[in-house]
């Protein structure tokens, strides 16, 4: 039983805390998926060479269990970059086995216990059928050794030996059998010869004189990585059939929010050109705002600027006095008897009549939370 289902007593009662769940892995043959996990508080998950081997030998056994190919890795002192390839839908069932296999034996070996890693590992869909994606997370994970400063001024990436890179440098003999190197050198348009070898030595090199790329942001922070049809077709796959779960990361949710405006110019029959040709007010541009509001986590400043509805604030006065317009609204049936019993009363003594002010929109400070 959870700790949380039977609620937590405090002073004023007892409340019981809602528990979001975490949101499903996407997993489906032939994925591509760039890993990181980090030591849980900034521990060392790596102490020396024999954990750092410990490790590989780990994922050696992964891969032959689960069929992963291994297309790139680099082990840093308090965390892990993988790049694989999972040609049967177990990427959940593969990395638990993984991942609680290392914990075991490093706690073993070190004589600790308790939690090794930090939580969930962090995982990047990477679209398999573009050859800039990865490229971009190869290189990226290969560069890592230099972005964190470990290795010596003018000293070769290659001399980094905790990496794939260097395995990308050798003959294909020489390389670790659960190892994939044809993906990258085909992304890259390049023979796994001594030629297209060096060529890769001599890109990646370049990249690292140029330093971080601005594709890297998406990888950091980025949910999956390719174009916008890889993405879309990634987001239908989350939602139920008919619906759409409103989902906590913003990139996610701006392509919920895509994939309900496209479903609703649709229906409607619109252009891109035509939704911004009407009014700013429009009423099914309210309803549309009010239904990706009510669906998404997406931002009202996003709403109005990609449906033009001019300014956030005008956006979220259009929705609030359209939500408070029927407020406090006495149904016919009911209002009759409430004027009677009014009519039985004494009458008061006459005063001079007040003009009773109009109605006026609420000013943006006094919106609800919820428009914000």
């Amino acid at each position: 039983m959870s700790p949380f289902e039977g609620g937590i007593d405090f002073p004023g009662g007892r409340v019981y805390p809602k528990v979001v769940p975490r949101q499903p892995r996407i997993e489906f043959a032939g994925a591509v998926y760039h890993l990181v996990n980090r030591g849980n508080g900034g521990q060392r998950v790596f102490r020396d060479d024999a954990d750092r081997e410990l490790f590989l030998n780990i994922l050696g056994e992964a891969c032959a269990k689960t069929g992963w190919r291994g297309l790139a890795w680099c082990l840093l002192p308090d965390e892990f970059h993988l790049v694989v390839e999972t040609p049967q839908p177990n990427l959940v069932a593969g990395m638990k086995w993984f991942l609680g296999t290392y914990t075991i034996k490093f706690n073993r070996r070190h004589r600790t216990r308790g939690h090794l890693f930090a939580g969930r590992y962090r995982s990047l869909l990477i679209e398999a059928q573009a050859d800039a994606p990865l490229a971009q997370v190869c290189a990226y994970t290969h560069l890592r050794p230099a972005a964190r400063r470990l290795l010596a001024a003018g000293q070769a990436l290659a001399d980094y030996f905790w990496s794939s890179y260097p395995h990308y440098l050798r003959e294909p003999g020489q390389r670790p059998a659960w190892m994939a190197a044809a993906p990258l050198f085909a992304a890259l348009k390049l023979a796994d010869d001594a030629a297209g070898r060096q060529a890769l030595a001599d890109l990646t090199e370049d990249v690292r004189r140029q330093g971080a790329d601005p594709a890297w942001r998406a990888i950091e922070r980025g949910w999956c990585l390719g174009s916008d049809a890889f993405r879309m077709g990634l987001r239908e796959k989350l939602a139920p059939p008919g619906r759409h779960a409103a989902l906590p990361n913003r990139e996610m949710a701006r392509d919920q929010a895509e994939l309900i405006l496209r479903e609703e110019l649709g229906r409607l029959g619109w252009t891109e050109d035509e939704l911004a040709a009407r009014a700013k007010g429009d009423p099914e541009k309210i309803r549309l705002a009010r239904r990706l509001r009510g669906e998404t986590t997406i931002s009202l400043r996003w709403v109005a600027q990609r449906l033009k509805m001019g300014s956030w604030t005008h956006t979220a006065n259009c929705l609030y006095r359209r939500d408070s317009g029927n407020a406090g609204a006495v149904p016919a049936q009911t209002a009759a008897p409430a004027r009677k019993r009014a009519a039985r009363r004494p009458k008061a003594a006459s005063r001079p009549a007040v003009e009773s002010p109009s109605p006026r929109a609420p000013a943006v400070e006094e919106l609800p939370v919820h428009c914000l």
